[in-house]
């Protein structure tokens, strides 16, 4: 019996633990990376070239910000109904409830500083607006 070898059988299962690693790893890249993501403003800039918005569902909401950063709001026959920032978010967030489908447009006095514009962006993704329009006059030839 010295001469006789042992042979080893070949194992038919798979090494899970690497997978495993990696997995955990990934885990905790997007636990970390997951809450940056949403901290900006998303907005849909328009083209060049923009095509009119189309009422055929529901009027838009227009937010209207002048010069002092004073913010207005059209819903519906109310006309630049003045608001402050907390109306702003529940007014808005009462009209998305009933029709989702709303469309949100700004109109920005061409004088208002950039970051008044941010700030109602931020205000209507508080109430829930996923997209938003900017309004804006047409290039006179």
């Amino acid at each position: 019996m010295i001469g006789r070898t042992s042979r080893r059988r070949p194992m038919a299962e798979i090494n899970v633990v690497p997978y495993i690693d990696v997995t955990l790893v990934l885990l905790i890249i997007f636990m970390i990376t997951a809450p940056l993501l949403q901290t900006g403003v998303d907005v849909e800039l328009p083209n060049a070239q923009a095509k009119t918005v189309s009422h055929e569902k529901s009027p838009p909401l227009v937010v209207s910000v002048n010069i002092d950063g004073d913010y207005f709001l059209d819903i519906g026959d109310r006309q630049d109904e003045p608001v402050s920032r907390d109306e702003l978010t529940l007014k808005v967030a009462a009209v998305l409830r009933h029709k989702p489908d709303t469309a949100v447009l700004i109109r920005g006095d061409t004088k208002v500083g950039y970051g008044k514009v941010v700030t109602v962006m931020a205000v209507l993704k508080q109430a829930g607006v996923t997209g938003v329009g900017l309004m804006t006059q047409p290039l006179q030839p």
